[in-house]
């Protein structure tokens, strides 16, 4: 039987894993792996996000700062604007694989739907930004 999200180090190692597939995806891998420079610096700053995300009701020693919305709207700007549903799609599915592959529980259900929500918020918000261009 797996445990559920427990913790920071699951959550690295969720975000960790998580990444190695989408690095390797044949789709997706090209615009992370041209984009991201320092892949220790980026995991590190994914982890916090879903740290904060998953355990926003606990004192967290790190808080999650940035704009993802800004960054994937400037990722898909660079990319002629080629990022798709389908690359939601695939990026959804491979979390959930990940997830379930590695824990089970409330945390990691609430770990699914909020991948679901936001994936569906970020590409809406690509699309917005399109067309403002």
């Amino acid at each position: 039987m797996k445990q559920d999200i427990q913790n920071r180090a699951d959550i690295f190692q969720l975000v960790t894993r998580f990444y190695d597939k989408v690095r390797a995806n044949d789709v997706l891998g090209p615009f992370f792996n041209e984009t991201i420079t320092d892949w220790d610096t980026h995991l590190e700053h994914l982890t916090t996000f879903w740290e904060s995300s998953l355990f926003m009701t606990r004192q967290l020693e790190h808080k999650y700062q940035g704009d993802p919305l800004a960054a994937h709207v400037k990722v898909d700007k660079r990319y002629n604007h080629r990022i798709t549903e389908m690359h939601f799609g695939i990026w959804l599915n491979l979390w959930y694989e990940t997830l379930e592959a590695l824990f089970e529980g409330e945390i990691t259900e609430n770990a699914k739907r909020r991948a679901r929500k936001m994936g569906t918020f970020i590409y809406l918000k690509i699309f917005e930004a399109r067309q403002k261009n």
